[in-house]
This record gives C-alpha cells, structure tokens and sequence, in this order.
C-alpha cells in the first residue's frame, strides 16, 4: 500500500510518500481557505497516486477560522474531497492515528501535532537516553525533549507549548524582522527599526549568505523576488532607508546583528526546555532538522548544555525534498507501519 503523508499548514503545503518521494508548495491558506482542495490536489499530483492518506496540520490556526474547530474541521473536508474514496487518517497527539470523524471530535489532539509525529518517528535515531529535537522552520521552532526514543513534551498545546518555550514562534523565513529587534547598531550608535512588515528573516538570511536567492519565490514581505537585492531593498527600509541612503555593507551587518538576536532567543528558550524537567540534564543527542537546519546547528555549536551532545542531522538521512517535508514523511512512515494493514 502506497501511503502519502500531508502536512498542511497555515503557509506551505508538504506532501510525501512511505517510500521517500517529497513534494512542498506555497499555499497562504487565510488568503483563500476555499481553494485547499484544489492545491491539495495539485500537491498529490507531484506524488506517485496514494492508496491512502495520512494528516497532520498547523493550519487551522490561520485567521480566516473563527476557531480551532472550525479550521480543523474545514481542513479535513478538504483532504477527504480531495482523496476521493480513498482512506483518510489524522495524528494525534496522543501518539496515534485517528479517523476523520473522531478528529473532527477532538480537534484539540489534532491541532498543530505535526511536530509531535515528527519527533515519534525521529526518535528512532536516539532510541536511549535523552535527547532534544530541534526543528528549525520557516514560521516558528520546536524543541522538544525525548527520553529513550520517544517524545516527553511539557505542553501539547500550541498554549501550553509556548508556556513552556518548546514553541518558539520564531523561523528563518517568515518572521518580520521587527518582532525580533527594535534596534540596532550604526556607527557605535543605537538605531531604532520601523515596527512594519517591511522586512523578514528571509531577507535577513539571504544576506547573511545562509539561505539561497530563489526569484521564483514571491513569499515576501513586499511580494517581490526572494533575490539579494530585494532583501537588502526590504531590509534597508526597515531603518526608514532606500539604498542611498546605506550601503550594502551596512545592511549586511545589520542582517548578523539580527541573525545573531534570534540565536540567542533560541539559546534561551534551549536553557528553559531543559531547566523545566525533573531531571535537567543536557541532552546526550541532539536531532536537527527544517529548513533553518543551518540556524539549529549553530544553535547547538554556540549552546553550551548542546555543544557536547551527538549531534544528528535529519537533512543528511534524507533527500533534500524528504527534508524539506519532514513532518509529512514522519506521518507517511508511521501509517505505513501502524495502520497500513487496517486501511
């Protein structure tokens, strides 16, 4: 049985098989919730045809949902549209598979437990001891404790979650530069930064030389290009500034002053993780994975509770694609093995 994983969230649409094929999509779901169906679709059609489907999501929190319910609800109409007969299945987050109508009953357990089937199938690569998962994306970042292969989590809300700091609602794409500083430093001075949606971590990190220019991509604050004279563009107004004002060697320390606030957030939220469990010692292994792979690696160079764990790097057991899609190959592979036989 051919098993297609879905990770559907609020800004990306990630699909993968059981048997490693991955495919993602920009799909900004609060813009058009009605044409979920229809991107679904066109995601699966990248993707040898699924006999059946497993689900997980983050989606429901976008804001064109009156409520969690709601989102979680219209969300499964559409991939059950979408699989056309075919089988349906929904992580939840107490560790299992679920049927679409008793997800539908309990969309608490469903709602943002991407992360959690994530971390169930990675547990395998740190099946003794304990261990901290972190997950780098490009909205926000989890970190979550693992004990002998399996996750221990505080919170399984996304509340609870961000109480205890294993959400951290920070990643390497979306986030406007703005909820990360309010200044920074030119010329040995303190310069205050616009508190607009004028720039993000993609820019910051394109010009930082950690992400890739990808003119294709559109997914940004301003809606041009994902190209390093955007960024900087982006970048510059958020000190008031076109680029006559500042040079290209100006906005490129600006970006390592913000990329250097946001690791340290990190490094924060790192310590709090570890000091909330019972017993708070550092992890002997620590799994990376997402696309700030590269964030979470000199997360863990620069931490010093992290700095002499193991260290396993999800982005180098997968394809780039698979990588890319985590969470919906964890689901695919756990149907696989878990309910494959009863679909």
């Amino acid at each position: 049985m051919q098993i297609v994983g879905l990770d559907i969230g609020g800004a990306n649409l990630k699909a993968a098989s059981s048997q490693g094929q991955a495919v993602s999509r920009v799909f900004s779901i609060w813009r058009d919730p009605d044409r979920l169906g229809q991107e679904l679709a066109e995601l699966l059609g990248g993707l040898p045809a699924a006999d059946a489907l497993a689900v997980t999501m983050t989606a429901e929190l976008a804001d064109c949902f009156v409520t969690k319910a709601q989102g979680v609800r219209r969300i499964l109409e559409a991939v059950v549209e979408t699989a056309a007969g075919r089988p349906v299945v929904v992580w939840q987050t107490g560790g299992e598979f679920v049927a679409v109508a008793d997800a539908k009953e309990l969309p608490q357990l469903v709602a943002a437990a991407n992360w959690h089937a994530l971390a169930t199938f990675s547990g395998r690569l740190a099946e003794t001891g304990e261990a901290l998962l972190i997950d780098i994306g490009s909205t926000t970042t989890d970190l979550i404790p693992m004990l002998d292969g399996m996750p221990v989590p505080w919170g399984l809300t996304d509340r609870n979650r961000l109480a205890s700091h294993e959400l951290v609602y920070t990643g390497v794409g979306r986030t406007p530069v703005c909820s990360l500083a309010s200044e920074v430093t030119l010329d040995d001075r303190p310069v205050g930064l616009a508190a607009e949606l004028f720039a993000t971590t993609g820019d910051v990190y394109l010009l930082t030389g950690d992400l890739p220019p990808d003119a294709g991509c559109h997914d940004t604050a301003d809606g041009r290009p994902a190209t390093r004279a955007d960024s900087a563009r982006r970048l510059a107004r958020m000190l008031c500034c076109d680029q006559t004002e500042i040079s290209d060697e100006e906005l490129i320390d600006v970006a390592g002053q913000i990329a250097t606030i946001q690791l340290d957030r990190l490094g924060a939220a790192v310590r709090r993780v570890i000091g909330i469990s019972q017993d708070p010692n550092p992890p002997e292994t620590v799994l990376v994975s997402g696309s700030g792979t590269f964030l979470a690696r000199r997360l863990v160079a620069s931490h010093p509770d992290l700095a002499g764990a193991r260290l396993v790097d999800l982005t180098e057991c997968f394809s780039a694609d698979v990588a890319t899609a985590a969470c919906a190959f964890a689901i695919a592979r756990l149907a696989q093995e878990r309910v494959a036989d009863f679909l």
